[in-house]
């Protein structure tokens, strides 16, 4: 018995390496993408969906950023909404949880499902 739990013990635990790694900037989410490229870990692939997300919603705050007045506040107020669902993605992967960010997780997830 305890055998198998340290065979299985590696395998999360690299899940888990994946998942941190691609919360970390674009450069990380593109080398846990590779990574996990071969392994396909189920763990590691969903948090690559929701920091990809993340990327994406920040990107689009980016360009509504272009827009004078009204842009700038919705980016000011949705880049601090990116952060907090940042860091709650974060800890999640860092806790070992398999569960969406508030409010656009879901959304991620049915989006970028091909995403392996």
């Amino acid at each position: 018995m305890e055998n198998q739990n340290q065979t299985n013990q590696p395998d999360i635990t690299s899940g888990k390496n994946i998942a941190i790694i691609a919360y970390i900037t674009l450069i990380g989410l593109i080398i846990a993408f590779v990574m996990n490229n071969d392994k396909k870990d189920a763990f590691a692939s969903f948090h690559i969906r929701q920091s990809l997300g993340l990327m994406v919603a920040g990107l689009a705050l980016s360009v509504l950023n272009v827009v004078p007045f009204l842009g700038w506040i919705i980016a000011v107020f949705g880049s601090l909404f990116l952060l907090v669902l940042w860091v709650i993605g974060l800890m999640n992967a860092i806790n070992g949880k398999e569960t969406p960010v508030p409010v656009l997780g879901e959304y991620f997830a049915k989006w970028f499902a091909s995403v392996q």
